[in-house]
């Protein structure tokens, strides 16, 4: 995986106008699904804003997913160096980089561009200026109605007396009101027609006056007499009345607000109860939201890989071997339609005459002669040895004419049970057996990822189908096919086809798939019994005694139990399928010894 950005995510790449971090973009590797993996993506860090797309070609098309940084919470992965996570509420990116040095190198940079996004940094405090508003600020106080407390009768009887008294002191403040508004007036006009009695004298001097105007005082001065000046409407007003009025008034005020009072106190014991309930509920809707969001979090990470085959995987054995058992049952449905495709008279089957001429080819010296030589011989010598004796082998499946045996073999803890199963199939010989079992044109029909690396050795490349949360997992294995004559006349001769893991340079293992290591042999022989008189050998005259032994090292860190688990289950059906599939292709065809 190759990783190249466009700048680096250090204090200097920093946008001397705006202030911002300047683009920065490159190669990493992003957690897809638990079918596809890990997948290489070009990923853009941008105006506080992480996004990605499939290729950097692609840009232009849009991106295909993007995260704002403002709330985002980054983690550095506490076991592999190469990966950090990158979540936003339920939203989780998991991303791995080249190197240890590249991921600090993308953290750096996301740090950076939070830093700079919000308004507590320096930048955006440039930016932002003194933009808030004071109304912003201002909090806006709730006022509880008097129309809320208006539920019970007694309550509203009083606050309708209450209003009752408000409009009578209201009648009475006016009726005082004017009455002072008119002794303002009526002292205002005394007061003016003194001051123009005396600019008179001033101006006409007079010693006496028949019609006896003047009034003459004790010290000798004369002083005008004016008739005395009283406002409209005094003489009409009750004081006596107003104030035994007002004293009633505020008396029943004051009863009205201690009824009250007390009618509040009675019913508070009944609201406190209505609220004590209705806090229960607040409480349990509470729990149950963070429950709701906990087990979303759960299932929308469950797929993650935190959770998929590893040394320090978050999920336990038993979640292991459910959520392994239930992929195999979807996987099955499939399969079975594929072997039932299959075993339909249009299919493609290739020919079996070909396969004497790959024989022979196969005797050919080559760089691998040496080691297909060693692995037949063993199959002859161990693989057909009896079951019985100090062999350990175990029986776990018997259907019919088919054994299942195992014996239980572990090391560094890895499971390595050497599998041996025994059959017998009607109408079919050992070499047709063994020819559909190594001819590539074949195995392509029902193994469809499987990739012929070299087509003179047949070495093939095989990438299994993922079972999450196992991993996903590959093999390159030379495939050899061998006739071993008998050495007794009485005797039927061997078909073998050897399929054992071997090194090429076309196919190298990588970080995305778990290497398995195998030895699998496929040994069959061909018995036919004599045909009733004259009659020529038929099909049902044929049987076909296999033996089939698989040696496989899955690698990876899956649970012994879940291992051997799917190995009793998978081999078996194999077998079947396969047997059957043979004896459907070779109806009515030829019979090839």
């Amino acid at each position: 995986m190759s990783e190249k950005s466009s700048s680096s995510g250090s204090d200097e790449d920093v946008d001397p106008e705006s202030g911002q971090p300047v683009e920065f973009g490159g190669v990493l590797s992003k957690w897809t699904n638990y079918i596809h993996g890990w997948q290489d993506r070009w990923v853009v860090l941008k105006n506080n804003t992480l996004s990605y797309y499939k290729s950097e070609d692609e840009r232009e098309y849009g991106c295909r997913g993007s995260l704002c940084l403002s709330k985002a919470v980054m983690t550095p992965h506490e076991f592999d160096e190469c990966r950090f996570d990158i979540s936003v509420n339920d939203s989780v990116w998991y991303l791995r980089a080249e190197d240890p040095e590249h991921r600090l190198q993308w953290i750096e940079s996301i740090e950076l561009h939070k830093a700079e996004s919000g308004y507590g940094s320096e930048t955006s405090l440039r930016r932002h200026g003194s933009m808030l508003s004071l109304t912003s600020a201002a909090s806006v106080l709730s006022a509880t109605s008097t129309s809320s407390f208006k539920k019970g009768h007694s309550l509203r009887e009083k606050l309708a007396e209450m209003e009752t008294f408000r409009d009578i002191l209201c009648r009475q403040v006016d009726t005082l009101q004017k009455y002072f508004d008119s002794c303002a007036d009526a002292v205002s006009k005394d007061e003016f027609q003194r001051d123009r009695v005396e600019e008179d004298e001033d101006d006409f001097p007079t010693t006496t006056r028949p019609d006896g105007d003047y009034l003459h005082n004790n010290n000798g001065s004369k002083e005008k007499l004016f008739p005395p000046a009283s406002p409209k409407g005094i003489n009409g007003i009750d004081f006596k009345g107003e104030a035994i009025t007002f004293k009633a008034t505020t008396a029943g005020i004051l009863s009205t607000l201690s009824h009250c009072i007390e009618l509040m106190v009675k019913r508070e014991d009944s609201w406190q109860k209505r609220l004590d309930k209705e806090l229960e509920k607040r409480r349990r809707v509470e729990d149950a939201y963070k429950s709701a969001l906990n087990e979303l979090k759960k299932k929308s990470h469950y797929g993650g890989p935190d959770y998929e085959e590893g040394p320090n995987s978050l999920i336990n054995e038993d979640e292991f071997f459910d959520a392994v058992e239930a992929a195999l049952d979807r996987q099955d449905k499939i399969e079975e339609q594929v072997w039932s495709r299959l075993k339909s008279p249009h299919s493609h089957s290739s020919s079996l005459s070909s396969s004497v001429e790959l024989v022979s080819a196969s005797d050919d010296i080559h760089r691998f002669s040496t080691q297909v030589e060693e692995m037949v011989q063993n199959h002859m010598t161990y693989s057909l040895q009896d079951v019985g004796g100090d062999a350990n082998w175990q029986l776990v499946i018997e259907e019919g004419e088919m054994k299942v045996y195992r014996r239980e073999v572990e090391e560094n803890g890895i499971v390595l049970d050497p599998l041996k199963a025994t059959h017998a199939v009607k109408g079919v010989t050992g070499h047709e057996v063994c020819h559909y079992f190594w001819d590539t044109a074949v195995r392509m029909d029902w193994e469809t990822e499987l990739k012929v690396v070299e087509n003179m050795l047949n070495i093939c490349f095989v990438v299994f189908q993922r079972v999450w949360p196992a991993s996903q997992r590959d093999v390159l294995y030379l495939s050899a096919i061998r006739k071993i004559l008998a050495t007794n006349e009485n005797d039927p001769d061997t078909w073998l086809v050897c399929n054992f893991s071997v090194d090429h340079d076309n196919a190298p293992p990588t970080n995305r798939c778990v290497r398995a290591k195998i030895n699998v042999a496929m040994i069959c022989q061909t018995l036919v019994s004599p045909p009733e008189g004259d009659k020529e050998i038929s099909r049902d005259n044929i049987l076909c005694k296999i033996t089939y032994v698989a040696n496989v090292n899955p690698g990876g860190w899956a649970p012994a139990s879940v291992l051997r688990a799917v190995a009793k289950r998978e081999y078996p059906k194999f077998l079947k399928r396969f047997t059957s599939y043979v004896q459907e292709k070779t109806v009515g065809k030829p019979i090839l010894f």
